[in-house]
């Protein structure tokens, strides 16, 4: 029997905050082989119960395959409403499901001029200087009984929003971190129940944040304005059909908060005596630009594991330290019994130094220190509010009794996205890296992509989550993040097209004084190209083509800029960061020793390519023609540049032959001697790599792809320095920034850019993935409508298990191995089909089923296709 299992809306479940029409998918649960789609029926209704005179919007039967990127047309939105949607479907054997359980969506405001509300600030154009938080609240009697309510509320700084003293939604750090003069975000909640008849009172607390704080390695303060501010409004409808807005004016109220200091990067000084204002006075109008307002419908921050104190240990020094046993971001919970005026403060860090003492220096000018002072003599529980820290110890500078790690809890704060992918092996070490790299996913994954979560930066470095994103994608349904800071990599793209450093983009103009960015704040190879490569990795990764809709300017916008500066079809512009902090790099050095006008020109020609493609898959014929051409015109001016008369790479790299490979950029009849050239450059470093943020990523599979399977899983599985399993080695619950910042002896990286925290090098993740499990995604089926399974056995793993939730349902995969034996389990969602692809067969004994045919190139390998089920494989690998 089928049924529907679960409706998404965007990608999401129950969106709250949409603004159009959302897209619309299903996934098909229930027994049997090859269930196919045939046709479906949705329904949308403002009731669950889906009564004919509630039912807004009937799509009767259609006939359609399609059970992912559903749209509909012809039905009008209403602001502030929420909307029910049911589904079911009949396959093409002609069953048919039960209607699914309703999902709903919510609206925000669909049209500019709904907001009646103003900018409201209990800050004056004085307080330039104080990250001091402040309160605003309004008082107002309801005369009927509520029918529904919906609050709109955004900041100039960061909020918490309340009704009748209690706080509304679970969302943190709101509205988030966007370019705010081009973009601001609002939140959209349900507050029926929160309000009643008579007397109520609406609140908000306000911080510094982004907005107003010091922000950015430049520590710049009030990178976007000087005077944090509250906007707001509720739209009620009562049970007589009546309406009514309340909204922020010049009617409010504010006062000071107990929050004396709340910063991102130093954290927060709380005083609980002052939690009762003493003194409420008129708020001042803030004037600001409300076609800047966008709705948040999904990806908001909010708190996620709690992680119990592990230990408290007493260091070298003398100093008390509360281990938690991860490095996170997030904050601290702390629960203490303490008299009035008792004193809590701890000092967040990631490591302790290799005499075992507290180490501080890599956190640079972040102080990450929370302070409470206790009003009263009772328990109290606490944690910060507009700040967060980067973390696994934490050293007790203050606290009232005896501090017993059952009172401190690790709160893990990240963008909520919901888990997409496991991993597992046989191989402990590897399992730890794959925690590693999620972990530094949640870490840096706090409504933008930061490079890291501790230090004063905290910032979108485009490259890291270009590098990145693939990988993401396996761990997380990052659609709705990435798509969000996609849109601000467009909003602060220069005129010409060149694409920032980081985004927001809080350095251009201010970089004069800054040894690296004085030479330039945009358009860094591998950086910018963020800009085509994202957007087409979330194409494959969701078969949506409306991303590409969305960012198609943007991204015709970047290879503009790179052709327009190129010359005689060499790429390079101003500030390039290459292999960043490679190993082969001369000492002292970040920049790798692979030439920047290599790796801007593969860049180049591969972006060019990608662009090409997606003009093509957006039936934009005009530009396919002119991009294919421009790309075949670049990449035979890289093989002249770069390849001397045999046709080997003039730069002996590691990341140069890597990067040659990955974008396939050699002609066909060279591409196998310089693969070979790579292995002597490996074996030249005795199999350990060299690489930086361009060529590490890529590595394992430029080898797997060219017939060294072996080399990439033995570079992989190297647990000395400097490869990925010598960080699990040290002890690490993250990935590192540095291969060496945790040295062999015990001594660190550079203090001045030395994160524990840092997911570039977790791209090796996708390989887990890609290679390893061999879950595979086909550019002529997207979205893994008919998935590519082939799992590369190798390693000295005997088994692995992995899974991925695409946007039709579940995909499993698992393979044992003993001696030659192989058995293969697969599961494919329902609506899909997948090729499956079994590597050096001896002879297949069991299939279930599956047909197999051999190659054409004598490779001894196996195709298949199977459509949706259960499959068990056995077969005898060639050894």
């Amino acid at each position: 029997m089928i049924e529907i299992t679960k409706i998404q809306m965007d990608y999401e479940i129950n969106p709250v905050g949409v603004t159009q029409m959302p897209q619309f998918g299903w996934i098909i649960g229930g027994n049997g082989f090859n269930v196919i789609q045939e046709a479906y029926r949705l329904q949308i209704a403002d009731s669950m119960q889906f009564q004919e005179e509630n039912i807004q919007y009937d799509s009767m039967r259609v006939i359609s395959e399609e059970s992912a990127h559903v749209y509909l047309k012809d039905m009008e939105l209403r602001s502030a409403h929420r909307y029910y949607v049911r589904v079911k479907i009949w396959d093409t054997l002609g069953e048919e499901s039960e209607w699914s359980m309703p999902g709903y969506f919510v609206t925000a405001l669909l049209h500019p001029n709904e907001w009646k509300g103003r900018f409201i600030s209990a800050e004056t154009k004085e307080d330039v200087a104080t990250s001091q938080g402040t309160y605003v609240k309004h008082d107002f009697i309801l005369n009927g009984k509520v029918k529904s309510a919906y609050a709109f509320t955004t900041a100039l700084g960061l909020y918490h929003f309340y009704i009748n003293g209690e706080k509304i939604g679970e969302d943190e750090l709101t509205p988030g971190f966007t370019s705010y003069k081009k973009r601001l975000l609002y939140q959209t909640y349900e507050v029926t129940n929160a309000l009643q008849e008579g007397n109520n009172v609406i609140a908000a607390s306000l911080g510094a944040g982004w907005y107003k704080g010091k922000m950015g390695f430049l520590e710049e303060r009030n990178n976007y304005g000087n005077q944090t501010a509250f906007l707001g409004q509720i739209q009620i409808e009562y049970e007589d059909g009546s309406t009514e807005i309340i909204s922020t004016d010049e009617s409010w109220q504010g006062a000071s908060s107990p929050i004396l200091f709340a910063e991102i990067y130093d954290g927060e000084y709380y005083d609980a005596s002052l939690e009762q204002p003493k003194e409420w006075y008129p708020v001042e109008v803030v004037e600001y630009d409300k076609s800047v307002l966008h709705a948040q419908a999904g990806a908001r921050v909010k708190q996620h594991e709690g992680i119990p104190a592990r230990r408290i240990l007493i260091t070298p020094q003398g100093d008390k330290v509360i281990d938690f046993g991860q490095n996170l971001a997030g904050w601290i919970e702390v629960k203490a019994a303490g008299t009035k005026g008792a004193r809590i403060e701890l000092q967040c860090f990631e490591v302790l130094d290799a005499q075992g003492n507290v180490y501080l220096e890599n956190l640079r000018g972040a102080k990450e220190t929370i302070t409470y002072i206790c009003k009263e003599e009772r328990m109290i529980t606490y944690h910060p509010n507009f700040t967060y820290q980067g973390f696994r110890y934490a050293r007790i500078n203050a606290y009232p009794g005896e501090a017993k790690p059952e009172y401190f809890t690790a709160r893990a704060l990240y963008s909520d996205m919901r888990p997409t992918g496991t991993f597992w092996c046989s191989n402990p070490d590897i399992n730890q890296l794959q925690s590693n790299i999620l972990w530094s996913l949640k870490s840096n994954f706090v409504d933008i992509p930061t490079d890291c979560p501790q230090r004063n930066e905290r910032v979108g470095w485009t490259g890291d989550a270009q590098i990145f994103c693939r990988t993401a994608g396996f761990l997380m349904n990052t659609y709705t993040f990435f798509s969000k800071w996609l849109k601000d990599v467009t909003a602060d793209q220069t005129k010409e097209g060149g694409v920032p450093h980081i985004v927001p983009d809080l350095i251009s103009g201010k970089e004069q004084d800054d040894w690296l960015l004085s030479q330039g704040t945009h358009s860094a190879a591998a950086w910018a190209d963020v800009a085509v490569i994202n957007p087409w990795i979330l194409y494959l990764t969701y078969g949506d083509k409306q991303i590409l809709e969305e960012q198609y300017d943007s991204m015709k916008k970047w290879i503009e800029f790179m052709r327009a500066h190129a010359l005689d079809g060499i790429w390079n512009y101003k500030l390039q960061f290459g292999d960043w902090v490679a190993l082969d790099a001369e000492e002292g050095s970040y920049f790798g020793a692979t030439p920047n006008d290599l790796t801007c020109t593969a860049y180049y020609v591969y972006s060019t390519g990608l662009f090409a493609k997606i003009a093509k898959v957006l039936n934009r014929m005009e530009d396919y023609a002119v991009y294919d051409t421009l790309y075949q015109q670049i990449k035979q001016g890289f093989q002249v540049h770069f390849l001397d008369s045999r046709g080997n790479l003039t730069v002996q790299t590691q990341t140069a032959h890597i990067i040659a490979l990955y974008f396939d950029l050699l002609p066909e009849d060279k591409k196998q001697q310089n693969a070979n050239q790579l292995v002597q450059l490996l074996k030249r470093e005795k199999g350990h790599l060299v690489t930086g943020f361009v060529g590490t990523p890529y590595f394992c599979h430029a080898l797997s792809s060219h017939g060294y399977l072996k080399e990439a899983y033995e570079l992989l599985l190297k647990d000395d320095f400097p490869s990925w399993l010598y960080q699990v080695k040290k002890g690490a619950t993250t990935i590192w920034e540095h291969w060496d910042g945790l040295k062999p002896d015990g001594t660190m990286w550079s203090p001045d850019m030395n994160s524990f925290n840092h997911y570039a090098y977790g791209a090796i993740g996708e390989w887990l993935y890609r290679v390893v499990a061999g879950i595979e995604v086909e550019e002529e089926n997207p979205g893994y409508k008919q998935a590519f399974l082939y799992p590369r056995i190798g390693g000295g793993l005997t088994a692995v298990k992995a899974t991925y939730s695409s946007v039709y349902g579940e995909l499993r995969l698992a393979w044992n191995k003993e001696k030659s034996k192989i058995i293969l389990q697969i599961e494919i969602p329902h609506n899909t089909t997948a090729k499956i692809r079994l590597e050096a067969v001896a002879e297949i004994t069991e299939t279930a089923g599956i047909a197999f045919l051999s190659t054409e190139d004598g490779t001894k390998d196996r195709i298949g296709i199977a459509g949706s089920g259960s499959y068990e494989i056995h077969y005898d690998k060639q050894e």
